[in-house]
């Protein structure tokens, strides 16, 4: 009767496919993912009518710098050295202002630096206007 002893066997799961089918899934995923547009839904939004007009306290102020680094803020020539305090009478009282920076192309990017420290210590955002792009 020695002879007729079963053997106990332990039993096993073979995951030896599970890493192809999960790159398969994730490569199914990710080209999936890069199909897919945010802009290729059309939302119907709604409307509102303003509850109070843009006053001249919440309009932005604007700077443009030529090619040869002549400054004008509101359209007012200003020299480099007195931008800073004309700057900061414009956005006096001003709860959150905007510098809108119009910037010629040819420019160095380290004028736009010095621009964006003068935003900095006066507590204003940039935003850098640029010119749309024609879509032909």
């Amino acid at each position: 009767m020695r002879g007729l002893r079963r053997k106990h066997r332990e039993a096993e799961v073979s995951t030896d496919s599970l890493n192809d089918i999960m790159f398969f899934l994730l490569l199914f995923f990710l080209i999936l993912s890069t199909m897919v547009s945010p802009n290729s839904i059309k939302v119907n939004l709604a409307s509102s009518k303003p509850r109070q007009d843009i006053s001249k306290n919440n309009k932005p102020v604007h700077l443009a710098v030529t090619s040869d680094r002549k400054y004008y803020v509101d359209n007012k020539e200003v020299t480099l050295s007195n931008m800073e305090s004309v700057i900061a009478d414009k956005i006096k009282g001003k709860v959150e202002p905007v510098l809108v920076m119009h910037l010629d192309k040819d420019l160095s990017i380290q004028d736009e630096v010095d621009i964006l420290q003068v935003c900095d210590r006066l507590k204003c955002k940039p935003v850098l206007a640029t010119k749309p792009t024609n879509a032909n």
